[in-house]
């Protein structure tokens, strides 16, 4: 799903021997590579990610350690190198994770697949906690019965916040507001209440907790239809910054959620272009010095505007879209500054 079969037609558009733009590297296709390529793009603006790799102290260095591979790429992506930055070692050791070469791949799918590894095979565990603990989103899960009004409540973690969209024109306020909006369940949906010792109409959803450092959101953009997948080209228009607390209202934050964690600045954009099985990934980020915009297309890397980063609204199945979007927490008095990059 969300393929990338569609890179294989597009190595003759990119630069014969990759560009690099003041700090950002591109990144040769190689067996459908694109969506490991758009991901990497993702992570090296995430420079929270790149310091504590840095830190890490690897004790044994053996091929199959993403952890090791991903901190190399890393190193090398931010090297003032001119040729794409070489990552054959990071795409055989994905292959032999099981994120295989020349199979087409869903980003988010990956995306979480690379931080399950990292947390696995990391060898110190306190630092593979904390980049865990970069993309965790806390929830309190909620489940009340309607007619006993009995409650039970838990706790639930996600590295990538899923938005279901509506197949007409979304604004990604209303997906954040839907994720945390109470759904009744009656009749079939009924669920078993431990007070009534039976199954009883109920109301479930969840309250936001806390953030991290830094919130992916996914647009779930890839939907099942009577044994077919199908993409949604619906438009989805997102801001550069966000405030959650000014979105969400009381009922779906938690008591001890923190309002001065909610300020956000977007930094990166995953983009699909094409079909649910035909596809091409894509990346925009935003570079950490000057706050400009870059696009990188596998080993082409350019200079963009705001503007042309809003054509991934959707819409038209002409354009590519956003799949996923990542925002950094930032302190109130530099929205501004961000905002006017």
């Amino acid at each position: 799903m969300a393929g990338s079969s569609f890179s294989m037609f597009r190595r003759s558009l990119s630069l014969p021997f990759g560009s690099r733009l003041q700090g950002l590297r591109g990144l040769m296709n190689y067996g459908l590579s694109c969506c490991v390529n758009a991901l990497l793009q993702s992570f090296s603006a995430t420079w929270e990610l790149v310091d504590l790799l840095d830190r890490w102290n690897p004790v044994d260095k053996y091929k199959e350690s993403v952890p090791l591979q991903l901190r190399k790429v890393l190193q090398a992506m931010q090297s003032d190198q001119t040729q794409p930055a070489p990552h054959q070692d990071f795409l055989h050791c994905l292959d032999r994770n099981y994120i295989r070469l020349h199979v087409q791949h869903d980003a988010d799918e990956v995306f979480l697949s690379i931080l399950n590894l990292i947390q696995q095979q990391m060898s110190d565990k306190a630092l593979a906690q904390e980049i865990q603990s970069l993309y965790k989103v806390t929830m309190e899960t909620y489940l009340q019965c309607l007619e006993c009004t009995y409650i039970e409540s838990g706790t639930s973690f996600l590295l990538s916040l899923p938005m279901h969209l509506k197949d007409s024109h979304n604004s990604l306020e209303d997906c954040i507001r839907l994720v945390f909006e109470l759904q009744e369940l009656r009749d079939r949906d009924k669920c078993y209440c431990e007070k009534c010792g039976e199954k009883k109409p109920s109301k479930q959803g969840y309250k936001l907790i806390s953030l991290p450092p830094v919130l992916c959101l996914h647009l779930k953009r890839f939907r099942n239809y009577r044994g077919y997948t199908r993409k949604l080209h619906c438009k989805v228009t997102f801001p550069e910054t966000l405030n959650i607390s000014e979105i969400l209202t009381a009922e779906a934050l938690s008591q001890g959620y923190v309002q001065s964690d909610s300020q956000y600045s977007l930094y990166a954009v995953i983009v699909h272009s094409g079909d649910a099985m035909f596809g091409h990934y894509t990346a925009y980020v935003r570079h950490k010095k000057d706050q400009s915009w870059y696009y990188a297309d596998d080993s082409n890397v350019r200079q963009v505007s705001w503007e042309e980063v809003q054509k991934t609204y959707g819409g038209s199945q002409k354009e590519g879209t956003a799949y996923m979007l990542l925002y950094r927490r930032t302190p109130e008095g530099k929205q501004q500054e961000w905002s006017s990059g």
